[in-house]
């Protein structure tokens, strides 16, 4: 029978309430325990694959196709479940679900209500992910107070009381500022944050309390008094300077074992050795590069945060400390190349729109023409495609229908625009809706000897996707007999995968159509990272520097 830990926020968002339940899943994988997690949006979107990556971060896909709160990157970071489209849905989904069995006459003709029909269907769904482990650890978006999230609370409620005795624990993150003028941590906003979770039914078995310092036993103590939870299990959580020193954090003030006894488990010891060598090589690299990633939402590095952590995968596994510093493609639209010369590596990003694309397509061919290290991801590889194409195959004109409809050489389109019956190329306008069908999730297809993808990936690569454009086939051959290699393709629509120069051409020249980010771990890192890893190491020593 499966028992669950629900996580709960306080106060404000974005304190790391993924992180801190991702670390409490390490530490009772490390203890034996079969764990999955699972998020609950409060949000009314579907899924975030809509949303500004300026208002909600990245998108991460799962290998069913999910497009999925990036929390579920964290998930997949700190344990060895994979996630699945069941381990995260939105209040969307579930007022969808519910109105559609309305409309069915699956109630039977009676008034639906938030209670019980809605919160029911959040403990179907709850249930549905959570099949098949020992433990769900369950983490609640939004923070206690929002009205959004009134109903996944209840739901919690609900279930921990129907589960019975043993079956559930709460868990409640909060943040105990400190405050410069007055010298001191204030718990104050803690104690009103647990006062409301209270008053909704829910008494919280641990509290995690977010601060930029340790916070004393002195203030535990009062926080202990005013929340009703034992001082044991106020757990202080300060800012490390690595999340993966989170798990040991935890541990050390015995979160899991309060955990296990509200659960009645008694698993082995917390084995969190591998914890501790990925802090170390952390900790002690060798080497040191810098690497230049090329995008427009430089801004907000939480839209690339599955890339920024496989590339400290990378790291850690090449025994090296990769700095990332984000280039905004428009101002090299604006003022040129020089802001790359720094860079031991450049990658472009994936990415969707217009804007800023031929900055992109600048730092593609500048890494080219200069034999720097050049990994593109989705958009990445589709401008280093345009860019060779207009400069190495003749063909001037190249562009992708996603910048410009009536390009005359249209070398990446949606797959229906070179793809159909007729021969004729199909055309939108501004009227039109995006339009294609978008590749999501895992796909497996073989790689061809003797080229670098080989090297790195072996016969076979699967990989995520979450793109609408393809390289088009049309104009594949042209710039292949210039001297850009597809070293991988589709089995079944021949679409290309992956794309190289060959090594006597360019050290280290690679471009792919998937998001390879997803499925690096601190544990394993990724083949693909830790390649160009050693490239941009490589090329460092090449250069002297």
């Amino acid at each position: 029978m499966t028992k669950f830990v629900f996580v709960t926020g306080g106060v404000v968002s974005s304190l790391g309430k993924g992180i801190a339940a991702a670390s409490l899943a390490a530490i009772l994988e490390s203890r034996g325990l079969k764990v999955t997690m699972l998020k609950l949006d409060p949000y009314i979107n579907v899924d975030p694959g809509t949303m500004s990556p300026f208002q909600h971060g990245e998108v991460f896909v799962t290998d069913d196709g999910a497009e999925t709160d990036l929390d579920l990157g964290h998930y997949e970071r700190f344990i060895t479940a994979k996630m699945k489209k069941v381990n995260n849905f939105t209040t969307g989904q579930i007022y969808e679900s519910v109105i559609r069995k309305e409309r069915r006459g699956e109630y039977l003709g009676k008034t639906v209500q938030v209670i019980p029909h809605i919160t029911n269907e959040i403990q179907d769904y709850i249930y549905r992910g959570a099949t098949g482990y020992d433990v769900a650890l369950v983490e609640i978006g939004g923070t206690v107070g929002d009205i959004e999230s009134l109903p996944f609370l209840e739901a919690a409620r609900q279930l921990s009381l129907r589960a019975g005795r043993h079956s559930a624990a709460f868990v409640h993150l909060t943040l105990v500022p400190f405050l410069a003028s007055a010298g001191e941590l204030k718990t104050k906003p803690t104690q009103h944050s647990v006062q409301k979770l209270r008053e909704i039914g829910i008494f919280p078995d641990a509290l995690l309390c977010r601060a930029d310092r340790p916070i004393p036993d002195d203030e535990r103590a009062k926080i202990s008094l005013f929340s009703n939870v034992p001082e044991n299990a106020v757990i202080s959580v300060w800012d490390a300077d690595t999340i993966y020193k989170i798990p040991q954090m935890l541990h050390d003030q015995g979160l899991d074992k309060i955990v296990c006894d509200k659960l009645a488990l008694s698993p082995q010891p917390a084995n969190l050795e591998m914890w501790d060598k990925l802090i170390y090589a952390l900790e002690n690299p060798k080497e040191e590069v810098t690497i230049g990633m090329v995008g427009k939402y430089v801004d907000l590095t939480e839209s690339y945060k599955s890339l920024t952590e496989a590339l400290r995968h990378a790291g850690i596994h090449t025994e090296s400390r990769v700095n990332i510093e984000y280039v905004d493609s428009e101002e090299i639209e604006a003022h040129g190349t020089k802001a790359l010369e720094k860079f031991d590596a450049i990658l472009v990003p994936g990415g969707f729109g217009k804007r800023g694309v031929e900055g992109k397509i600048m730092a593609a061919r500048y890494a080219r023409e200069n034999k720097i290290p050049y990994l593109g991801i989705c958009l990445g590889m589709q401008v280093a495609l345009i860019e060779y194409a207009r400069n190495m195959a003749g063909l001037s004109m190249a562009n992708s229908t996603e910048f410009d409809m009536e390009t005359e050489q249209p070398v990446v389109a949606l797959i229906n625009e070179w793809q159909n019956h007729d021969g004729k190329v199909e055309t939108r306008d501004e009227n039109s809706d995006l339009g294609g069908t978008m590749r999501l999730g895992a796909q497996t297809c073989a790689v061809n000897p003797g080229t670098l993808a080989a090297e790195i990936y072996g016969n076979v690569v699967t990989e995520r996707h979450r793109h609408r454009y393809e390289a088009n086939n049309h104009y594949l051959a042209r710039v292949e007999k210039a001297g850009l290699t597809v070293s991988a393709r589709t089995p079944t629509e021949d679409l290309c995968e992956i794309m190289e120069l060959p090594r006597d051409v360019h050290p280290w020249y690679l471009g792919v159509q998937y998001h390879p980010e997803f499925k690096s771990t601190p544990r394993d890192g990724h083949p693909l990272f830790i390649s160009f890893a050693k490239a941009a190491i490589a090329h460092k020593k090449a250069n002297g520097q």
